[in-house]
């Protein structure tokens, strides 16, 4: 009987080790002998005292067939203490297979008590080695079997049937054990490509868990960017007008301090979605989309951006798929927070086109001031100088298309085209 290792956990940091190409799906690596002693179970013991007595009765069977021979009495004591140390010998024949069926086939050559414990040995080492060392241990017991005929032949049975039987029943019992071996190697070969199955999906739930955090935090990522650019925007104006009448400075300090105090929250949300995994307990803060972009351009123009919108988006009021309208609602974000780094005080135009069937087309212009090079120039305004990079794959994902340069009239121009069935 083979003894198997525990299966691994789901969520074992070990579930990797399980993904290589080749399975373990020989029980040799399972033997005692070669894994290090291992406890018996009960079905071990119940397996090892059923053998044990099979091969008593079957020793017993064939030492009074051949004491009809009247050996000496010597010779019949030895016997039977050759045969009991080979019963004896199976308790440790998983350990040790080839080595006592080596053994148990010398001492049959004299001992018909042994008869019993050579046919386990067979059966067990056919069950727990190759087949080729299996055969070569079948035909040592042949040979062996052959031997003893010859020293004590049966009165009954002549020595050709005696040899026949004799290679009839080494044969058998090795075929079944090689039939039990590869009975266990499918069983092993199945429960391998189990634990294999559950490790990998387990490795696809981190790991979409992991591409979901890290897109809550790009999400977040641009809410945070666009905050700190209006408390930038502001401050900059206090800078600048310091004699304003104090309503608009009490104003401005308001708007300063709640752009503060949210920009910190977002940080907060921003490290903790990227320290733990997401939890059912625990949804997505709401994406914003499509109906959130007037209170956008509200919050630009109260930052001192004018903000020219036209909205030409056909369809009846219908709405476009979730993802297209959060996308839609990013592109425009992150362009007016690139104006408000890189081209502050010049006017913005945004135009929403499209409708179901044709796709929608967001594009946002505005004037490059005089002495810059676009969105990639130096700025008031520090930045990555990878939103553009990031929102062109954020657009590709829902299935767009981003283009962003400066036109031939001066213009920075960012156009996305997202799709919008029908």
């Amino acid at each position: 009987m083979t003894t198997h290792a525990p299966r691994p956990a789901a969520s074992s940091p070990e579930l990797p080790a399980l993904l290589p190409g080749v399975l373990r799906v020989d029980p040799d690596t399972a033997d005692p002998a070669r894994r290090g002693r291992v406890r018996r179970s009960v079905r071990d013991w119940i397996v090892d005292t059923l053998c044990f007595v099979i091969a008593v009765l079957v020793g017993l069977s064939a030492y009074d067939t051949a004491m009809q021979n009247d050996p000496p009495e010597l010779v019949q004591l030895l016997d039977l203490v050759v045969g009991a140390a080979a019963c004896v010998a199976l308790w440790w024949r998983r350990r040790w297979p080839v080595q006592l069926a080596v053994a148990a086939a010398l001492l049959a050559v004299g001992s018909a008590s042994a008869a019993g414990a050579g046919v386990i040995m067979v059966f067990t080492v056919a069950v727990h080695r190759r087949w080729a060392v299996a055969a070569v241990i079948a035909g040592l017991h042949v040979c062996a079997g052959f031997v003893f005929n010859r020293i004590y032949p049966d009165p009954d049975l002549d020595y050709r049937w005696a040899a026949l039987l004799t290679v009839f029943l080494v044969i058998a019992v090795t075929l079944w054990g090689m039939l039990v071996r590869s009975r266990r190697q499918l069983v092993l070969s199945l429960r391998e490509r189990a634990y294999q199955a559950e490790a990998e999906a387990a490795l696809r739930v981190e790991r979409a868990q992991h591409l979901e955090r890290e897109r809550i935090a790009r999400e977040m990522h641009d809410v945070l960017a666009h905050r700190i650019s209006l408390l930038s925007v502001h401050a900059g104006a206090l800078e600048y007008r310091p004699d304003a009448p104090r309503e608009d400075i009490a104003t401005a300090a308001g708007v300063i301090r709640a752009s503060a105090h949210q920009a910190l929250q977002d940080l907060r949300e921003i490290i903790g979605v990227l320290r733990a995994p997401s939890s059912d307990d625990d949804p997505d803060r709401p994406q914003p989309t499509l109906g959130e972009l007037p209170a956008l351009i509200d919050e630009s123009r109260q930052a001192g951006m004018r903000v020219t919108v036209v909205d030409e988006v056909a369809g009846d009021g219908a709405e476009p798929p979730a993802v297209v309208a959060r996308c839609a609602y990013r592109v425009v974000q992150e362009a007016l927070t690139n104006v408000r780094k890189h081209a502050r005080g010049t006017g913005v135009y945004v135009a929403l086109t499209g409708g179901p069937g044709g796709g929608l087309a967001v594009e946002v212009r505005n004037r490059m001031p005089v002495g810059t090079g676009g969105p990639g120039a130096a700025a008031e305004i520090p930045g990555t100088g990878t939103g553009l990079i990031g929102l062109a794959e954020r657009v590709e994902l829902a299935g767009g298309s981003l283009e962003h340069g400066i036109t031939r009239d001066g213009d920075f121009r960012v156009h996305a085209w997202l799709p919008w069935p029908a």
